[in-house]
């Protein structure tokens, strides 16, 4: 099937190189919509708009809500307020609304003038939300019967509904439209329960959301309890809307980039614009930090290096500086990790600790050690201080950094989330500067003081 995909793909391109746009609609018929935004994405900018004319109003709909954000406001740029109503209205409303969140405010209300009246009423409730929240999330493309409805009553209704979106479930409602619970379709299909009210067949539901709630709160949410959509109440418990597992698949991937962006020192915003200028502006504050650490680093390098009794052990410093910033980011991303998952409770965060403190023990042993056979064969006998001395001295040291490093990067990301700080930033730039400071202060710190009792 890829194989089939990748072919069509590549024919189009071949089309487009050769501006043979008559070939293009029988081409693009075989896709699915997300591959055509595929297609669109790695077509040159200037042809953009002259594929999507190409589509159906319907097809132009799907595509657009698989689009990029830079290659969707791109395309709405050209279009008229009249030609993004038509793909508006026929797009599930959360897809509506994230697509009209890219335009100004005015011409989104311009555009929501030209929609029909009960499309533009539901557009709107969800532009009230804010655009990473469950209400921002959701759609109210849902089916919703009351408590008293039959389930031979409640398929007739559901089958001449026209949704954008599966149902496999229809929720239960009370008269002031509260959520009572949710009945499953094939419940409703077996003879016995036809004549059943839906009030009778309803199982509870466990899980919902408010409008306010996180949109990675709700992916935790869903996640782990393999829920295929979600239902969105507000404080009285009344319905809104439903948040589906597809929305929640974006969501995981969003986040996941915005961390690994963060880890690296900068942000998912080189992925909307890719110019130099915003890359720039996205990585030069972190690498601003490294530098200041690395300033640092020098005085402290140009202090003890002016000793002759330890100068030697300079030689050893790339080694101590690299392993204590990468055991810190070790630690850092395993802690960032699970808070991402949700899989660390509140309650033992202390263990958290202590059990990164005890593996940068271990892990300082080991490493310890084999630097300490390093360092005794490396210097030889030639030297002020016999082999064997110097090389426990630069053993300890490294076995000191590493632990340090462990537990100052576990700390970090909990300090930070405590205070409602994305922990993500305490991976990447942050504590590998922090650690090299430390791991030399540690290391000359050490050493200076064995040499010195050494030396007495």
């Amino acid at each position: 099937m890829d194989n089939d995909i990748n072919r069509i793909q590549e024919q189009i391109q071949f089309c487009i190189s050769g501006e043979s746009w008559g070939g293009l609609p029988a081409l693009l018929d075989q896709l699915h919509p997300a591959d055509i935004a595929d297609v669109i994405e790695a077509s040159p900018d200037e042809v953009h708009n002259r594929i999507f004319d190409l589509l159906d109003d319907e097809t132009k709909a799907d595509v657009m809500a698989e689009l990029d954000d830079s290659t969707e406001a791109e395309l709405l740029e050209e279009l008229t307020s009249e030609e993004i109503s038509d793909i508006a209205e026929e797009m599930a409303p959360d897809d509506a609304a994230d697509m009209l969140s890219e335009l100004d405010e005015e011409r989104s209300e311009e555009v929501l003038e030209l929609m029909e009246e009960e499309d533009s009423e539901e557009v709107r409730e969800l532009l009230s939300y804010d655009e990473e929240s469950a209400g921002g999330r959701m759609t109210t493309d849902l089916v919703a019967l009351p408590s008293t409805q039959t389930a031979k009553e409640a398929l007739d209704h559901i089958g001449s509904l026209d949704l954008d979106e599966p149902v496999y479930f229809a929720y239960v409602i009370d008269a002031a439209e509260k959520l009572l619970g949710y009945v499953q379709i094939w419940q409703m299909l077996k003879a016995e329960n036809r004549q059943k009210t839906l009030g009778e067949l309803a199982e509870e539901t466990t899980f919902t959301a408010l409008p306010d709630t996180d949109q990675e709160e709700v992916a935790q949410t869903m996640s782990k309890y393999d829920l295929s959509s979600l239902p969105v109440v507000d404080e009285a418990g009344k319905l809104l809307g439903r948040i589906t597992i597809d929305d929640v698949v974006d969501v995981i991937q969003e986040e996941a980039s915005e961390d690994i962006f963060k880890i690296a020192g900068s942000d998912d915003i080189e992925l909307e614009d890719p110019s130099p200028l915003a890359s720039c502006k996205a990585r030069l504050p972190w690498l601003l930090v490294t530098l200041v650490a690395g300033f640092i680093s020098s005085l402290i390098l140009k202090r003890f290096i002016d000793n002759p009794q330890i100068i030697m052990l300079s030689a050893f410093v790339p080694i101590i500086m690299a392993m204590g910033g990468n055991t810190g980011i070790q630690s850092s991303i395993l802690i960032v990790r699970g808070l991402a998952l949700g899989t660390f409770d509140e309650r033992q965060l202390h263990r958290l600790l202590v059990h990164e403190l005890l593996t940068g023990m271990m892990m300082g042993v080991v490493c310890g050690g084999i630097i300490g056979v390093w360092a005794r064969f490396m210097v030889g006998t030639h030297g002020q201080f016999s082999p064997l001395y110097l090389a426990t001295t630069v053993g300890l040291a490294l076995f000191c950094a590493m632990m340090f490093a462990a537990a100052f990067g576990a700390f970090v990301p909990l300090l930070l989330n405590r205070y409602k700080i994305d922990p993500a930033v305490a991976a990447g730039p942050f504590v590998t500067a922090s650690n090299d400071v430390m791991a030399l202060l540690i290391y000359y710190g050490i050493t200076f003081l064995l040499i010195s009792l050494r030396v007495a």
